[in-house]
């Protein structure tokens, strides 16, 4: 699995998600990430169709949304999912929240595994106890957790629990969106200038070197090139402990233990 990945979440327009998909793989990637709750996977199936990369050099991802009826409605969405990407596989498919029949979900997904449809399974949005919970009760450890990972949300807490139980952690939101002027910050300003890189850069450069495979978005065709040139240049022992001083310890966008969270999310009703 690639280290840097495209992502397409709020790419709302279907042109151009597509345009961005295909700037995305002229560009180097290979990962390229969605899900059913992003309402794109047609226009990303339409770019993988377009482009000259053949299949089996790309690796692609989609996430499930919360289902009532886990197991069966599971089958039905990773249905209608590969046949708007217009694929006969898929190379990661995530359960996108802890909530719901996350059980029966599971148990879907690893038949699917068994099946070849699916190369690998995991989750997203889970806590070390739920991830722990999911192991003891199954059969398939999940592969990936991917997670909010940025320089004010940074995870070093949970870090440990996951290498131990090889678990790969996937960064979504590495730029926390913008938020809390990550990119006029000091200390990220100071350590870009230093490399001569952009603060964008600085911050997948130093989630790479956690090993930790990070999620970026753009539709600029120039950004899109920038984030992925990040392997000419390495953070410094002193960078990275410089930028450790930027945790927060908590979420740039809400908290999943929030009940009002988990009762909007579970309300929020997709078709298939």
């Amino acid at each position: 699995m690639p280290i840097l990945g495209f992502g397409v979440f709020q790419i709302t327009d279907l042109d151009e998600c597509k345009k961005s998909v295909l700037s995305a793989i002229d560009a180097g990637y290979r990962l390229i990430d969605t899900a059913r709750s992003y309402m794109n996977e047609e226009a990303v199936g339409k770019a993988i169709k377009e482009s000259t990369v053949p299949r089996e050099e790309l690796f692609i991802t989609s996430k499930l949304w919360i289902q009532k009826n886990g197991f069966e409605d599971t089958k039905k969405s990773f249905q209608a999912s590969l046949k708007r990407l217009q694929l006969e596989y898929l190379d990661l498919y995530l359960i996108h929240q802890p909530f719901g029949d996350i059980y029966g979900e599971w148990r879907a997904m690893e038949e699917l595994y068994k099946e070849g449809k699916i190369k690998a399974i995991g989750v997203s949005n889970f806590q070390p106890d739920r991830v722990m919970d999911l192991i003891i009760q199954n059969e398939i450890v999940p592969a990936i957790n991917q997670i909010e990972v940025n320089p004010f949300q940074q995870r070093l807490d949970t870090e440990k629990f996951f290498q131990e139980n090889n678990i790969q952690i996937e960064a979504w939101a590495p730029f926390a969106e913008g938020r809390n002027n990550i990119f006029t910050n000091e200390i990220l300003t100071t350590i870009a200038k230093k490399h001569n890189k952009s603060i964008a850069q600085v911050i997948l450069r130093w989630l790479t070197q956690r090993n930790i495979i990070a999620i970026s978005k753009s539709v600029n065709p120039e950004r899109i090139k920038e984030n992925i040139s990040v392997f000419d240049f390495e953070l410094s022992s002193e960078d990275i402990n410089i930028i450790s001083k930027l945790d927060t310890k908590s979420s740039s966008f809400f908290d999943h233990n929030d009940t009002e969270m988990v009762k909007w999310l579970g309300s929020r009703k997709l078709d298939y």
